[in-house]
C-alpha cells in the first residue's frame, strides 16, 4: 500500500523521468559520435557572441560541443519541463483532480503535504542528474573521446539546480492560485524567455549585463563544464529555490483550496459581458454538452497565449533587428560553419536571413512550441476526461464516443494552427521592420509546414492515449518519438544517408522552403500521416473500456 504521500509522488512520476534520462543519455552518444571527427579549429576560432548565439563554450572540443548540444538545449529544456509538470501537479493538480481534499482528509497537514512532494520532486530530479552524469561520463569511454579536463558533474551540478527552479516557480504559482494550466504556462514561459534571453542579450554590449536576471544564466554562464562549480551561481539559484519553496509553503496555508468544477473559463468571462454573452452562449451550447470543443478550447487558452506570444514577439518580431546587428559577424564566419553543427538546429546559412530565421527559430524552437500545445492537446483529449473521472458524465449525454473524439480533435487544430499563424505573423513583422527581403509566401509556407509536423506528432499522441487511456503514456510516447525522428534527420543530413526519409522532420525543412516556397508534395505526406493517425484514433477509442481512476 502507498503509506505516504512521498512514496506516492515518487511512483506517479518515476517513468517520466527515467524515459527523460534515458532518451537524453542516448542522444549524446549520437552528438558525440557525430562530432568527434570535426575539426575543432573552426569553433575556436569564432568570437564570444557568436559562440553564445550558437550555445556552444569557448575554447570548445568534440566532448564539450556534444555535452552543450545535448545538456545545455535538449536536456536543460526536457528536465525543465519534467520539473514543470511536477511542481505545477503536486499541489495545483491534485485540486484539479479533487484529491486534495481527500488527501488532506488524512491525519496530513497541508505543510506536510508540501513538504512530502517537494521531496519527492527533489529526489527524481537529483537521481536523473546523477544518471546524466554518469551517461556523461560513460559515452566518451565508448567512444574513445578524450574529456580531460572537462568537469561533467560540475555541469550536471549547474543542470540540476537551474531545473529546480522552474519546478519550484510551477509549485508556488499552483500553491497560490490552485490552477495547473496557469502554473505550467508561466513556468514554461519564464524557463524558454530565459533560455533566449541568455543567448542573445549578450550579443548586445549595453544589455550583456541584464542576463543575470535570468535563471538560465546560472546554468553555463560560469562555462561550469570548463571550470567547474561556481559556488556563487549555486547559492544564488539555491536562494531562488528556497524562496519559492517559502512562497508555496505561504500560498497553501492561506487560501481555500479550489473545488473541480471552479474556475473561469474564457466562455465564462464572454458570458459576463452583455456585449458579448449572446454569442458565448450560441458558442457554449446548452447544458447537454453541444460544445466540448469550445470548453475544451477554454481550458487550455493560457497555454496557447503564452506560446503563441513567445514565438511572435520573441523568436519572430525580435529576431530581425537582431539578425541586422550582427550580419556582418555572420557574413564573415557563416561560410565556415559546419553542416554537422547546423543540422541538429535545422540547417540553414547563416549568412542569409531565411537560414538565421531556419536555424534560430524554425529548426528547433518553433516544432518544439507547436508540439507542446499539440501533443498536450492530444494527449488529454480522451484519456484527460477518463482521468478526470469526467468522460462517464459526458458519455451520459446523447453524444457518441467518435463525437466527443471529433470535437476533441478541434481544438488540437486550431491551437496548432494559432501557434504556426503567430510565428508567420512574427517573422513577417520582423521581415518588415528589419528590411530583410524575405518573401511572404514563403514564410507562409514554412509555417504551414511547421503547423502540419506539430499536428502529426499531436495526432500520435491522441492515437495512443485513445488506445491506452492513459495522457502520460500519449504525451511521452509522441515526444519521445518526435526526438527520435529530429535526431534521425539530421544525422542523415550529415551521412547523406537516405533513409532521412523515414523522418517526418525531412517533410518539414527538407525542401528549403524559406528559400524555395511550399512542397506541396511534403504537405500532402505529411498531411496524410495525421489523417491516417487521426482516422486510427476512433476505432482505438470505440472499442476500449473506459479506464477508472480512483
Amino acid at each position: 500500500m502507498l503509506t505516504t504521500v512521498f512514496s506516492k509522488s515518487l511512483l506517479d512520476r518515476w517513468r517520466g523521468a527515467a524515459i527523460t534520462v534515458v532518451s537524453l543519455s542516448v542522444l549524446l552518444l549520437f552528438a558525440m559520435a557525430a562530432y568527434r571527427d570535426l575539426d575543432i579549429s573552426i569553433y575556436t576560432d569564432l568570437p564570444a557572441s557568436l559562440q553564445s548565439l550558437i550555445g556552444i563554450p569557448e575554447d570548445a572540443d568534440v566532448a564539450s560541443l556534444a555535452y552543450s548540444a545535448i545538456y545545455n538545449s535538449y536536456g536543460a529544456m526536457a528536465l525543465g519541463g519534467l520539473a514543470i509538470a511536477m511542481g505545477a501537479g503536486y499541489i495545483a493538480g491534485e485540486e484539479r483532480a479533487g484529491t486534495l481534499g481527500v488527501l488532506l482528509g488524512n491525519p496530513k497537514s497541508r505543510t506536510g503535504v508540501l513538504v512530502s512532494k517537494t521531496a519527492a520532486l527533489l529526489l527524481i530530479i537529483g537521481l536523473g542528474g546523477v544518471v546524466l552524469w554518469g551517461a556523461g561520463a560513460l559515452a566518451p569511454q565508448l567512444l574513445d573521446v578524450n574529456i580531460a579536463g572537462l568537469q561533467v558533474g560540475a555541469y550536471t551540478l549547474h543542470l540540476v539546480m537551474n531545473t529546480l527552479v522552474y519546478g519550484f516557480l510551477a509549485l508556488a504559482i499552483g500553491a497560490w492560485t490552485g490552477k495547473y494550466g496557469l502554473a505550467v504556462a508561466a513556468s514554461a514561459g519564464v524557463m524558454v524567455i530565459s533560455f533566449f534571453a541568455v543567448g542573445l542579450l549578450p550579443l548586445v554590449d549595453a544589455l550583456a549585463g541584464f542576463a543575470k536576471f535570468f535563471p538560465w544564466y546560472y546554468l553555463s554562464g560560469s562555462e561550469p563544464l570548463l571550470n567547474g562549480v561556481d559556488w556563487a551561481h549555486i547559492a544564488i539559484l539555491s536562494v531562488a529555490i528556497a524562496a519559492l519553496f517559502a512562497a508555496a509553503l505561504i500560498g497553501i496555508n492561506r487560501r481555500d483550496l479550489r473545488g473541480r468544477s471552479t474556475g473561469r473559463s474564457l466562455i465564462d468571462a464572454l458570458r459576463e459581458n452583455p456585449v458579448s454573452a449572446q454569442v458565448a452562449d450560441r458558442l457554449a451550447g446548452s447544458a447537454r454538452v453541444s460544445r466540448i470543443w469550445v470548453k475544451t478550447a477554454s481550458e487550455h487558452q493560457g497555454l496557447l497565449f503564452v506560446v503563441a506570444a513567445a514565438m511572435f514577439l520573441v523568436m519572430g518580431v525580435l529576431m530581425g533587428p537582431i539578425y541586422t546587428s550582427i550580419d556582418t559577424v555572420l557574413l564573415d564566419l557563416g561560410e565556415s560553419l559546419p553542416d554537422s553543427m547546423l543540422a541538429f538546429f535545422g540547417g540553414g546559412d547563416l549568412t542569409t536571413p531565411e537560414g538565421y530565421y531556419q536555424i534560430e527559430t524554425l529548426g528547433l524552437v518553433a516544432p518544439i512550441a507547436v508540439m507542446v500545445v499539440t501533443i498536450l492537446l492530444g494527449a488529454k483529449a480522451v484519456a484527460g476526461e477518463e482521468a478526470d473521472r469526467t468522460m462517464g458524465l459526458l458519455l451520459a449525454n446523447p453524444v457518441s464516443r467518435s463525437r466527443v473524439l471529433a470535437e476533441k480533435t478541434v481544438p488540437m487544430v486550431l491551437f496548432g494552427g494559432a501557434v504556426g499563424l503567430a510565428t508567420f505573423a512574427g517573422i513577417a513583422a520582423g521581415n518588415a521592420i528589419s528590411g530583410l527581403g524575405m518573401s511572404y509566401l514563403n514564410i507562409l509556407a514554412t509555417s504551414v509546414l511547421l503547423t502540419l509536423i506539430g499536428l502529426l506528432f499531436g495526432a500520435l499522441a491522441l492515437l495512443v492515449s485513445a488506445a491506452t487511456g492513459s495522457v502520460r503514456t500519449g504525451a511521452v510516447v509522441a515526444a519521445g518519438l518526435a526526438v527520435v525522428a529530429h535526431v534521425v534527420n539530421a544525422l542523415a543530413e550529415l551521412s547523406d544517408a537516405g533513409w532521412g526519409a523515414l523522418s517526418p522532420f525531412h517533410y518539414y525543412l527538407g525542401s528549403d522552403p524559406m528559400i524555395n516556397g511550399m512542397n506541396w508534395t511534403d504537405a500532402g505526406i505529411l498531411t496524410a500521416i495525421t489523417l491516417v493517425l487521426l482516422a486510427l484514433a476512433f476505432p482505438a477509442f470505440n472499442r476500449r473500456d473506459l479506464r477508472q481512476h480512483g
